[in-house]
């Protein structure tokens, strides 16, 4: 393990969090762009989509290229993508051409970045990272990434009010710009220093990759049960914008509030999480977590008054950490060094995937039926799966510590 991880952890999570910033104020710029233009769940599922396909088609091969190269290499160079696609939308908006369909064309390219990036990332920080501090070491990195993102949308919110759109793009180019140039100080070797290189195939490293995660049952429950809180989180990770606005308005500040909301609770639950812990089955810690998100969902369809909605969204925000978290330390306690990559290029693309498959049935429904009802039943199923989640032996087992 690196002597001196403390430094490296710092370097990498400063990193992440610069670039973050900048992401975080272009997705909130587009996303409300497109609500407050539109009002459409057509046009919201159609910025979804093109946000997502891309990395359900490119986590695996991403999850590869994450076992294969070089992962710090990797992580600049889909940042450079990103940060590319992102200057050529400014410049295009600062000529006159701010057609819908071009934050459609950059969402997906910018998906084509992260599909590289994910894997890379969570594959990335065990290199340095002693076992026994990853669940410290991610707690940090979430409440610090919540603190950001409990900004950026206030930020995003006060440009958008007062400037155009492309104005937040070039911020998104500078911070890229930094991200990529502290990242490039870190020393840490590649995992694949000393192996002879082999010749690359991808399909067969995939099969691989696939073939690990089918000869391991608790990935296999694992992904299943993740496919299935995907799809019900869907309604409250991308209709709530869309609910406020026709229910209580469609002001930029109450999209931004709600997005502060979400945000400080996560950074409360990050800075809980890593001080006080949690179960010391990380399984436990998930189903708690999950039946807390599915009051809230229910919560979400059934306040009317806007001040007790965006209550609810801190609470929900504040549970989210003790499941991102848990579950991504399973993952790299639990998979071998050699497909780590993989597995986490498979999540990505079950993640990636199920949620606008999941769109194409809750976004057009949302244009029939209220979005208050879809909330209701996800809510309720949130709560049944949660309780189920706990009586589960193989995750149960999973979830032990090492």
């Amino acid at each position: 393990m690196h002597k001196n991880w403390k430094k490296e952890a710092f370097l990498f999570l400063s990193s992440q969090i610069i670039s973050l910033f900048g992401s975080s104020l272009v997705q909130y710029a587009i996303m409300w762009y497109i609500t407050l233009t539109t009002k459409s769940g057509l046009m919201m599922t159609i910025s979804i989509i093109c946000g997502f396909l891309p990395i359900f088609f490119l986590s695996p091969f991403g999850g590869v290229w994450a076992d294969r190269f070089d992962r710090k290499r990797l992580i600049i160079l889909s940042d450079a993508l990103i940060a590319s696609s992102t200057a050529i939308l400014a410049v295009l908006f600062f000529l006159g051409y701010d057609r819908i369909e071009l934050l459609f064309i950059v969402s997906a390219i910018r998906a084509v970045g992260t599909a590289v990036q994910t894997p890379a990332v969570g594959a990335f920080l065990p290199q340095f990272v002693p076992a026994d501090k990853l669940m410290r070491v991610n707690s940090i990195s979430t409440t610090i990434q919540s603190a950001v993102l409990f900004i950026s949308p206030m930020v995003s919110g006060a440009l958008l009010t007062f400037y155009k759109i492309q104005y937040i793009f070039l911020i998104d180019v500078v911070t890229a710009i930094l991200g990529i140039s502290v990242l490039s100080t870190m020393k840490v070797k590649s995992h694949m220093e000393g192996k002879l290189p082999e010749k690359l195939n991808y399909f067969h490293d995939l099969k691989e990759g696939l073939a690990y995660i089918r000869n391991h049952a608790f990935l296999v429950k694992f992904f299943v049960y993740f496919a299935i809180l995907f799809c019900l989180i869907t309604p409250v990770a991308f209709l709530t914008p869309l609910q406020v606005a026709r229910t209580f308005g469609d002001e930029v500040w109450r999209l931004t509030s709600i997005e502060i909301a979400f945000s400080s609770g996560m950074m409360i639950g990050g800075a809980v999480l890593a001080t006080l812990g949690a179960f010391k089955n990380r399984v436990y810690t998930m189903a708690l977590s999950g039946f807390i998100m599915g009051i809230c969902t229910i919560a979400f369809g059934l306040v009317t008054h806007f001040p007790i909605y965006i209550g609810f969204m801190a609470v929900c925000g504040l549970s989210l950490p003790f499941f991102n978290t848990p579950s991504t330390v399973i993952l790299q306690e639990k998979v071998e060094e050699a497909y780590m990559g993989r597995v986490f290029g498979v999540f990505g693309m079950i993640s990636s995937s199920v949620m606008p498959l999941s769109m194409l049935i809750f976004g057009p429904l949302s244009d029939y039926i209220q979005i208050e009802w879809l909330l209701i039943a996800t809510g309720i199923a949130l709560v049944i799966q949660s309780l189920l989640l706990t009586t589960h032996k193989t995750l149960i087992t999973a979830g032990e510590p090492l």
